[in-house]
């Protein structure tokens, strides 16, 4: 198989960028958190999945509560793009509203979740980029990309901190762009 059909490769972050990443990773469920502590490593964490995307023109990031808004917040920022964040469990948190829905399969912790955004917040046609911290199992990725089909947008890929995908497929066949691969950790 040449490089070509293996899907994107991760984009070099800036000169120390990966070390500072590693620094502040502590294992557990929530090892990353230390990574927004970090005021140097914070500020240059929307930059630098930015620049993931150069090129893909993405009008709107979608990302999921709570950690991948944060960082699509960053992101967002630093396109000039607006944000939309993908809600969980919907059904139980809407205040009658119509919403765009879309079911995960089986996440890290085997749960099958209810993603979703109300509906007309995403425009046909718009340009989506999914913004998150980690890609595991790509769960929310394929109920953010459902989403943006349902709404009649345009999926653009997705730029994320860790790639931590089994899969190599899917990182070709949803664009997928990462900062680091789990195993750089």
């Amino acid at each position: 198989m040449t490089m070509k059909h293996r899907g994107p490769r991760p984009k070099v972050a800036p000169a120390g960028f990966g070390q500072l990443l590693r620094d502040h990773y502590r294992p557990g469920e929530f090892g990353q958190s230390g990574w927004f502590r970090d005021p140097e490593l914070l500020a240059g964490l929307g930059p630098a999945l930015a620049d993931l995307v150069a090129g893909e023109n993405p009008e709107l990031v979608i990302a999921p509560q709570s950690r991948g808004t944060l960082l699509g917040s960053l992101v967002a920022t630093q396109l000039r793009i607006g944000l939309i964040e993908l809600r969980k469990e919907v059904t139980r948190n809407s205040d009658g509203d119509s919403w765009l829905t879309a079911h995960t399969p089986p996440d890290y912790r085997d749960r099958n979740l209810e993603l979703g955004v109300p509906a007309g917040l995403i425009p046909s046609g718009a340009r989506v980029l999914f913004v998150d911290d980690w890609i595991d199992t790509g769960g929310q990725l394929f109920a953010a990309h459902a989403i943006t089909t349902l709404a009649r947008a345009h999926w653009c890929g997705a730029a994320v901190i860790i790639d931590g995908l089994t899969d190599p497929r899917l990182r070709r066949d949803f664009a997928i762009r990462s900062l680091l691969r789990r195993r750089e950790l």
